[in-house]
């Protein structure tokens, strides 16, 4: 009789499992997604990271092919470690996996060059749909995302000056103190209230103060 070779099982070769990095200050939550992606037999983390300055640094050690981030980070922000990531590589995929979903939040981290933004309480098949999306070279919105962005984009935006006096209004300084923090006049600073109170569509600063937190342009940290 011939003889018979017997064939090892087929592996999975390590190279052809796509490279994750997760980027988030909370330990337990790392620990959760990094279970749910090394499930995956395409997937699998390459190294975890509590901060966006620790991200930037993983990301240029281990190169992965795909990064989670959050956006609310100590040391560096998502945002800024989006940045980062980028100037080390213009090609890199960056998800935003967060928690805040504001018109301003979602804009500035597709501004920076996020592939896509998803919030925390997405299920554990989406989140892995997601990560093939990009990884494929598509963009992916949570849904709740995608209606605000639709939503900024009919919606007249704040000037810099305005947005400024805003913020300053939100630290609870009065008219002279805004003046004197942009360097303009008082009458200057009530032409921009106005026009605030206009666009944001209220009658009060502490209306003003509360649209533009929900709307990401304001943070009470």
């Amino acid at each position: 009789m011939p003889h018979s070779e017997v064939l090892a099982p087929t592996m999975q070769p390590e190279s052809a499992r796509a490279r994750v990095l997760i980027v988030d200050d909370h330990a337990l939550l790392r620990t959760g997604v990094a279970n749910i992606i090394n499930q995956e037999i395409d997937l699998e983390v390459v190294a975890q990271a509590a901060n966006g300055l620790e991200g930037v640094e993983a990301f240029d050690r281990h190169r992965p092919d795909v990064v989670l981030l959050d956006l609310r980070m100590p040391v560096m922000e998502g945002v800024e470690a989006i940045r980062r990531i980028r100037e080390l590589d213009a090609q890199a995929k960056v998800i935003i996996l967060t928690t805040y979903d504001s018109d301003e939040d979602i804009a500035r981290a597709l501004t920076a060059g996020a592939k896509a933004y998803v919030l925390k309480d997405i299920s554990a098949d989406a989140l892995i749909g997601c990560i093939h999306e990009v990884l494929g070279g598509r963009t992916y919105l949570a849904p709740a995302a995608a209606a605000k962005l639709a939503e900024r984009v009919t919606r007249v935006q704040l000037t810099p000056r305005e947005l400024a006096t805003l913020r300053s209004m939100a630290d609870g300084k009065s008219n002279k103190e805004i003046a004197a923090e942009l360097g303009i006049s008082e009458r200057t600073v009530k032409a921009h209230l106005g026009h605030l109170f206009e666009k944001l569509g209220v009658t009060s600063r502490t209306e003003a103060v509360k649209v533009g937190t929900r709307r990401g342009l304001v943070r009470l940290d």
